[in-house]
């Protein structure tokens, strides 16, 4: 029971010395403290929601092993097949900026509902597709609904996790997609021997109960408190606070000092930009150095190789040999549970290892497993050995191993936690674009190229890891160890904290500006 169990050297490596001097003294681990369990059982909530999309993946996959699916649907060439996939992450990219703005405007669980029942609806049309331009239809909805359920959930996670334990739950956060996956995969293996068209109908329409699932209890989470703080609800801010980070100590020094770090960040970043705007990305050198790593992770997330296995590992099984609808749903399967057991490991970690540590790890190892798996799909497109058809499925899941151990755990958290409060849903935003852009892209070019050029697709990706190796090296700083508004120093972003009184910052080549934080008035709830 040591997942978030934490020492005090522990604590310092996961928050800093700072803020885990406020810390209380209690001996008691979580999972043994009343108002820290209700908090991390709320949190599973925004918590599954890359199950969702995890989902989506993977039955793509276990449908195209379906005979009844392609009979039913008159065997799509591989144009159609990837209109077909194409779809779910253009709905994506249509609902991501709407999205973004009303998270910002009415609180990140707003866009977070909406989401979910969406999603519901989308999964029961898809199931019930009479034809493929319905089925089609039903997947843009989907994607449409995804997009409001995956941009505000990391957030709402991030914002109200308790300090200590953020780097572990944030790095949990995506471990959840491979749920989705594995369940994805397992029900078609389940019903792949159906003779009729419920052998995809089933699958297709359990795209919903995760969310589902999550509209059942959604409720129940409160929301961000720095929403809050932003619109001027100093009362309801603290009321959180107090409630899940101190067990409603309303004398917590915890509370004191994240209320204070909180306030005097986001009225500093008011000071510098009175409307904060998609400008502001680009308007400073640390905030263009925090908006091309964003871009580099959404974008290399889903070009870094992972979408070839994703939604096309039927192809690539087919290209070594191994045709059978039963192997390849088992293939599927056992991927799925091995992704998800690497990405736990790593996710609990995080704060132990380090996010660059973690990142660099991750380039390296996919960069020699693809440039492996290249190798021996060559030589089996010459020789036909099975034997070497078998070694490639081995270089898969060694490559999905060192993805997983970097992208799962920090595609989301490390694309959020780099953005300061005013920029976060914007910044998150680039990198959820850049990530739909490049699934639209490759969900129409994938299924095409493997079938023309079959393994010499596979160079592209070779030499597209080793950009993301030179990108991690030189541009990707560590922020563990940090709160959310420390990591502003990782980008050159200077702060001083008073908690007694004031808060200096330097942002960047910005002009050194004072706030007055009035600590006291913020106990009492006055906002000037």
């Amino acid at each position: 029971m040591r997942l978030f169990k934490s020492s005090k050297n522990e604590n310092e490596l996961a928050v800093g010395p700072e803020l885990a001097a406020v810390l209380p003294d209690d001996p008691k681990p979580w999972y043994r403290t009343r108002h820290l369990i209700l908090l991390n059982l709320m949190l599973i909530v925004p918590m599954l929601s890359p199950g969702v999309y995890g989902y989506d993946g993977s039955m793509v996959n276990g449908l195209q092993t379906l005979p009844q699916w392609w009979n039913y649907f008159g065997q799509p060439k591989s144009s159609v097949l990837g209109a077909l996939n194409a779809m779910y992450p253009l709905g994506k990219l249509v609902g991501v900026l709407p999205a973004t703005f009303i998270g910002d405007r009415w609180g990140r669980k707003v866009p977070l509902t909406f989401g979910l029942v969406v999603a519901v609806i989308g999964a029961a049309l898809q199931g019930a597709a009479q034809n493929l331009p319905m089925f089609i239809v039903a997947r843009w909805i989907v994607g449409f609904a995804c997009a409001f359920i995956s941009q505000p959930a990391p957030i709402l996670v991030t914002e109200l996790a308790y300090p200590t334990q953020r780097g572990k739950v944030t790095g949990l956060y995506y471990t959840f997609y491979w749920i989705g996956a594995i369940l994805a995969a397992w029900i078609t293996y389940g019903t792949f021997r159906m003779p009729s068209s419920w052998s995809w109908r089933i699958p297709s329409i359990l795209q919903g109960l995760i969310p589902f699932i999550q509209l059942l209890f959604v409720w129940f989470v409160p929301e961000s408190p720095r929403w809050y703080i932003a619109h001027d609800d100093i009362p309801a801010a603290r009321r959180i606070l107090t409630k899940w980070h101190a067990g409603g100590d309303e004398t917590s020094r915890l509370v004191d000092f994240e209320m204070a770090e909180m306030i005097s960040h986001i009225e500093a970043e008011r000071l510098i930009a009175s409307q904060s705007s998609y400008v502001d990305l680009i308007r400073t050198a640390p905030n263009r150095k925090r908006t091309f790593i964003s871009f580099v992770v959404g974008f290399w997330g889903t070009w870094g190789g992972i979408a070839v296995i994703s939604y096309y590992l039927t192809l690539v099984l087919k290209s070594i040999g191994i045709t059978k609808t039963s192997d390849q749903a088992l293939i599927n399967g056992m991927l799925q549970l091995f992704n998800y057991l690497c990405s736990v490991g790593a996710g609990v970690l995080i704060d132990r290892i380090g996010r660059r540590t973690l990142w660099l790890t991750c380039a390296l190892g996919m960069l020699l497993s693809y440039i492996g798996w290249t190798i021996l799909a060559s030589v089996f497109a010459r020789t036909g050995d099975h034997a070497v058809g078998n070694s490639v499925i081995a270089f898969v899941f060694i490559y999905s191993f060192f993805y997983d151990i970097g992208f799962t755990p920090l595609l989301q958290t490390y694309a959020i936690e780099i953005f300061p409060y005013t920029l976060r849903g914007r910044g998150f935003t680039v990198s959820l674009v850049s990530t739909y852009v490049g699934l639209i892209i490759g969900q129409f070019v994938n299924p095409i190229a493997l079938g023309d050029i079959g393994w010499k697709y596979y160079i592209v990706f070779c030499i597209l890891i080793f950009m993301l190796l030179v990108f991690v090296y030189l541009f990707f700083p560590e922020t563990s160890g940090k709160s959310l508004e420390e990591i502003a120093i990782c980008f050159g972003d200077e702060k001083t904290v008073d908690v007694d009184g004031k808060l200096r910052v330097e942002m960047g080549d910005e002009e050194t500006k004072e706030v007055d934080t009035r600590v006291e008035d913020v106990k009492a709830g006055k906002v000037e």
